[in-house]
């Protein structure tokens, strides 16, 4: 970091948190997010984080156990707060002795804060309102991340511009605050920083990076979209509360409004009940990136990505868009 040192200055409280060089984290992506990158991230400086998705406590116990084997700095572990066995996986993290826990995908159910906390670890919770953040700061949350509407994944209506306006100059002086969405480059990297973030979460940055898992097929649409190919999916029912995703538009796509009609009507029939419906999109969601990820099937998967995969380009490893980002962010800096 001492080649970056008014970037190092401005991301002090954010590496200092996360126990990492460089305050910059991978988003939680699945399928993307396990060992490979995350240990990749980590020994580049960055806090590589687990997507642990839908996964079963058993995987999640041995995701860890192989990130460790593949590095010995500070890595985290993203939980989505829906998940039937979200206790279950804690105590895996707690078996681990994790540092830090990402809770992502609504509010945190009662005692899931304090059953982190309870084995020392730190954690990192989202708010789509400055509200919400403000609450879930008083009860318990170490640190927040403002993700706008520009990311990949599930996403929420407001743009990360206008989200980092509004909450760090009510947020910023007394809590560790990080900002997403959008994200390609170093100078808006140094641009949030001055605003008083203490660092960054990119993901479709790195979803292409060397030791990225993902198949070659996946990439390859990446390198080969613009921004506005990665378009958010549309709600159907506004009886099914569905958290908008961004992805690249394909048969997936489609396919995914076809679901949320068939959802729709098990609720129509009461055959299953709100939390059961909303499960069912999940692990619509986790099928569908396992097929565009794993398989290559790049017409009938989930293409995930933010609007910034126009800036993605080319496999490179994770040291060097990170190296690429900071020098980047220290120009800027430097030039202010």
């Amino acid at each position: 970091m001492s080649k970056f040192p008014k970037s190092a200055a401005m991301m002090q409280r954010g590496t200092e948190f996360l126990g990492c060089e460089t305050a910059i984290l991978c988003g939680a992506m699945s399928w993307v997010s396990e060992r490979n990158l995350v240990s990749a991230i980590s020994n580049a400086g960055g806090f590589g984080v687990i997507a642990c998705g839908a996964m079963t406590p058993e995987l999640l116990d041995g995701e860890i156990a192989a990130t460790r084997a593949m590095t010995d700095k500070p890595f985290g572990v993203n939980l989505i707060t829906m998940h039937p066995q979200l206790f279950d996986l804690i105590a895996v993290c707690k078996k681990h002795g994790v540092t830090h826990v990402v809770l992502a995908g609504g509010i945190p159910p009662k005692g899931s804060v304090e059953a982190i906390k309870e084995f020392g670890a730190k954690v990192i919770v989202f708010a789509p309102t400055l509200a919400l953040a403000k609450k879930l700061l008083r009860s318990g949350g170490d640190a927040l991340v403002i993700e706008g509407m520009e990311a990949g994944g599930h996403i929420g209506p407001v743009s990360t511009s206008v989200l980092a306006q509004e909450f760090l100059p009510e947020l910023a002086d007394d809590h560790v605050v990080f900002v997403a969405g959008g994200i390609g480059r170093g100078e808006a990297i140094a641009s949030y920083l001055e605003m008083g973030a203490c660092g960054v979460q990119l993901g479709t940055r790195f979803a292409c990076a060397s030791e990225s898992i993902a198949h070659a097929d996946f990439k390859k649409a990446f390198f080969r979209a613009k921004a506005r190919d990665a378009e958010a999916s549309v709600q159907v029912d506004p009886r099914l509360p569905v958290i908008p995703v961004r992805a690249l538009k394909n048969k997936g796509t489609e396919e995914f409004t076809a679901k949320q009609i068939e959802v729709a009507g098990l609720l129509d029939r009461e055959e299953v009940n709100m939390g059961e419906a909303q499960l069912q999109i999940e692990h619509y969601w986790a099928g569908a990136l396992r097929r565009a990820v794993i398989d290559g099937d790049i017409e009938n998967g989930s293409l995930m990505a933010g609007q910034s995969v126009g800036m993605v380009k080319a496999e490179e490893p994770a040291a060097d868009i990170i190296a690429q980002l900071m020098q980047q962010c220290e120009a800027a800096l430097i030039g202010r």
